[in-house]
């Protein structure tokens, strides 16, 4: 079983993100020490004010030299540094790859290199579980890519998470929805019928330390998740932050990439399958 260990140097990748701090604040408060890597230097100047215990270093995965600058001396890697937009993943190929794939690729080849590390845990994503963009499949192979270097390396363990959508990470829908719906202007939706999986981030970042805690391999780990439709969704936010106007919806349907019900496990029920959060219980969340 892994832990966090009191005054073990650990690496968040992605550290100044939506998920990332606070991750970091529960490493710190277990004990452990954190040095957080990422790309948006103001990002990380205001991580150190807040958490002066924590190092940081200004750097893109897909740079070996930062990724190996970044990891040394360190007991643990928390790979959490993705590009994540579905929609912009079609277009800006290159760039996701890069970053999530090859990025990836330089933390493992990393990982071969320094003594004692204990273990890399990356973070995928449902849409890995059944491919139908290039966000999904550059998962899918970063994924694949750990179940590797778990056979070469035997003395790190390598582990997995996969999430559904995280309730207001970066970029998510729900931020521009909760916006426009405070305003009174309309609302673009992609499809009503559509489900998803969703989690708050403090159970994303459960779900981090039960990996670390309960997992023995790379396959990826998730347990049951409750799902909503966009529909549901849609009409809890509008309870809840219209103040009684009336909002206009747009329906533009599924967009390039984009799946109408989702799977966390390849062989896991589809999301309209699993048991649905009530409006009630969305507004709660939300």
């Amino acid at each position: 079983m892994l832990n966090i260990k009191k005054n073990h140097l650990y690496l968040v990748t992605g550290g100044s993100g939506f998920l990332g701090l606070p991750l970091v604040e529960r490493i710190l408060n277990r004990g452990g020490k954190v040095r957080v890597l990422a790309r948006d230097e103001g990002k990380l100047i205001e991580l150190k004010e807040k958490y002066p215990s924590v190092e940081i270093c200004p750097g893109d995965v897909s740079d070996r030299f930062e990724v190996a600058q970044a990891m040394v001396g360190v007991k643990g890697v928390f790979h959490l540094a993705a590009s994540k937009h579905v929609g912009l993943a079609e277009t800006y190929v290159r760039e996701n790859v890069k970053s999530n794939t090859l990025g990836s690729l330089n933390i493992l080849d990393e990982s071969l290199k320094i003594p004692n590390l204990e273990f890399v845990l990356g973070i995928s994503t449902d849409k890995a579980a059944q491919v139908s963009g290039v966000y999904g499949a550059t998962k899918l192979l970063m994924e694949r890519l750990f179940t590797q270097f778990e056979a070469l390396n035997p003395q790190c363990e390598y582990r997995i998470v996969r999430y559904g959508n995280v309730l207001y990470s970066t970029g998510s829908v729900l931020c521009k929805w909760k916006n426009l719906i405070t305003q009174g202007k309309p609302v673009i939706v992609t499809e009503p019928k559509a489900t998803r999986f969703f989690w708050t981030v403090e159970q994303a970042v459960d779900l981090i330390f039960g990996c670390l805690e309960n997992s023995t391999n790379t396959k990826p780990y998730c347990p049951d998740m409750k799902s909503m439709s966009i529909d549901n969704l849609l009409k809890a936010m509008i309870e809840k932050y219209s103040n009684g106007n009336d909002i206009e919806v747009k329906v533009i349907g599924l967009q390039q990439g984009e799946n109408l019900h989702e799977k966390v496990l390849e062989e896991g029920p589809y999301s309209n399958e699993s048991e649905q959060f009530t409006i009630n219980e969305i507004k709660e969340m939300i």
